[in-house]
């Protein structure tokens, strides 16, 4: 095993999983405010509506769907009865679908934050760079889904990639795993951990902070007021 799989495949993802606990440790220590995506709905609302709704749902069943081809071992699935045809329809159709509809989302909203003037005006270089990234991500794992898998390509990574992966986590690192991986492949997973490194200093820290406490929070009650009743208190106010 050379030095540059070294790096790629061991010190690169240990790097960038480190920067991205320290950072986010870091971020939320010192910027507090900023731990926010700065909704932009007010400047326009309708690519904002369609873009978030197609990319948020979308993502969501696309993370539970590299968790169960990546973190859950291959004999896992031969364990409780699913077979490898069973397995290939649900991998390549259906993530390839979701991935398509998540795709549409960042396009979407990548879109509207180029062309729309008033988003693009108010747009750091951050989001800039967040959503391009995202872009560049998504359209590489769908290169893996569609343009390889779904074409016939004869790569299993779960037999490659899963248990790479899964071994960092246990400090046994086997980078030899990787060498021999299709390049779209390869370049999916670079990419994804180059977004791991910047995601602390970019508009993605709101991921963790689901407003899970509205769930329980009573309602906000609105009434209006008499016109007479409010030049009163109005009054009042003057008065004090």
């Amino acid at each position: 095993m050379n030095l540059w799989n070294q790096f790629l495949w061991v010190i690169f993802p240990y790097l960038m999983f480190t920067i991205f606990f320290v950072g986010h440790f870091y971020r939320f220590n010192t910027d507090q405010y900023g731990w926010t995506a700065k909704s932009s709905e007010i400047l326009e609302k309708r690519g904002l509506k369609w873009g978030s709704l197609l990319f948020h749902w979308g993502i969501i069943f696309v993370f539970f769907g590299h968790v169960a081809g990546i973190l859950v071992p291959k004999w896992v699935y031969s364990v409780i009865g699913v077979s490898e045809e069973m397995y290939h329809i649900g991998a390549v159709w259906v993530g390839g679908f979701v991935g398509i509809v998540t795709m549409i989302g960042i396009l979407l909203l990548l879109g509207r934050r180029l062309a729309v003037g008033r988003i693009y005006v108010n747009s750091s270089t951050s989001d800039i760079v967040t959503v391009v990234s995202l872009v560049i991500v998504m359209g590489l794992g769908l290169g893996t889904t569609m343009g390889y898998t779904a074409l016939g390509g004869e790569f299993d990574y779960r037999e490659t990639i899963g248990p790479w992966f899964r071994s960092l986590f246990v400090f046994s690192p086997q980078p030899e795993l990787m060498a021999g991986a299709p390049l779209i492949f390869q370049l999916h997973i670079l990419a994804a951990f180059a977004l791991f490194g910047i995601w602390p200093f970019t508009r993605l820290v709101h991921v963790w902070s689901l407003p899970l406490t509205y769930l329980r929070r009573s309602y906000v009650v609105y009434r209006s007021l008499n016109p007479k009743k409010a030049l009163q208190a109005q009054s009042v106010r003057r008065q004090e």
